[in-house]
């Protein structure tokens, strides 16, 4: 941080850290940009895409300099080798060095606008080996292990201070890519999506899931996550208490009630309420009490992160606000 004091993971202070919204349903339905495989690495081919991501993080930095701190999430979450064709990459050196050159940009932003006041995180953004909403790919955790740490050393080469793992759908997948941090030596942040039910798309509670990893991996993970998933289906979740919660420090919420498969159907953006996603979004501080990490994914955008950074700048609410 040159001059400034040294950064702090989240699991190691109570300060707050937004993230940003949904980028890319917001380059889908809010700019027209046509993403192949829903994969926002292709911005990084060409200079008009390089500085759209520089704008888009704007918002976000101006909010986070009034609240809190930032972390810079990566355009890297469809950006590992089986995904390297189907976004539009001829080698896999040329996927490999948009991974680096993504970090790269994200390291100008914080060097522009972080302070002391308001520290700036860059994660490196890894998502799951097939898709976001179901466990189509089943792997053991050796695979997982080997398959993700392509993509893990990548980014660690490139200077990011965490790796996130973000909608994570099976129990293997979570170890193997914990695994393939650990032997990087990389701090990881474990991130799962889940149903209506509050349930893994495979099936699994997330307390099983996340104790599952915790008791296969010595509680590698930096710690936990929710993302892709609105804080009502997230409630659900409530019903079956015990330490696990106490592993759960981000939260990433869609915007929208619909589930997955709604979702994925969808023609239309559905952006819901910003200032009841906010409210409901820091809510649920008072069934995780080691929530720091706060953020959008489908269909939020600055709008909805100015609410949760409101609301969770606020005293902590009533339980009722996030049931």
């Amino acid at each position: 941080m040159n001059a400034l004091t040294p950064r702090f993971l989240p699991h190691t202070t109570q300060q707050t850290f937004l993230t940003d919204g949904g980028l890319e349903t917001v380059l889908v339905f809010q700019k027209g940009i046509e993403l192949p495989s829903f994969a926002s690495i292709v911005l990084m081919k060409t200079p008009e895409g390089r500085d759209f991501l520089k704008t888009y993080f704007e918002p976000f930095v101006g909010i986070a300099r009034a609240t809190g701190g930032l972390i810079l999430e990566s355009p890297t979450w469809r950006a590992s080798p089986d995904w390297q064709a189907a976004v539009g990459f001829m080698e896999l050196d040329q996927l490999a060095d948009a991974n680096t050159a993504s970090i790269a940009l994200l390291d100008e932003v914080r060097q522009g606008f972080e302070t002391n006041t308001a520290p700036m995180l860059i994660s490196g953004c890894i998502g799951p080996r097939g898709d976001g909403y179901s466990p189509d790919t089943t792997m053991s955790a050796e695979e997982a292990e080997t398959y993700h740490a392509w993509q893990i050393k990548i980014l660690k080469d490139a200077g990011v201070d965490l790796i996130s793992a973000l909608t994570l759908t099976t129990i293997n997948e979570a170890v193997g890519l914990t695994r393939a941090a650990q032997k990087a030596d990389i701090p990881v942040a474990i991130s799962f999506t889940i149903e209506l039910d509050g349930r893994l798309p495979s099936g699994s509670t997330l307390g099983e899931a996340i104790e599952s990893v915790d008791n296969a991996t010595q509680s590698a993970p930096a710690y936990f996550m929710i993302n892709c998933a609105h804080p009502e289906h997230i409630t659900q979740t409530l019903q079956t208490d015990g330490a696990w919660r106490e592993r759960i420090g981000g939260i990433r919420a869609n915007a929208s009630r619909c589930s997955h498969a709604e979702l994925d159907a969808c023609e239309t953006l559905d952006d819901g309420n910003p200032t009841e996603l906010g409210s409901q979004v820091a809510a649920l501080r008072n069934f995780f009490p080691n929530l720091t990490v706060m953020g959008g994914c489908c269909g939020t955008d600055y709008r909805h992160i100015a609410e949760i950074a409101r609301a969770a700048t606020s005293p902590k609410q009533d339980k009722k606000a996030a049931a």
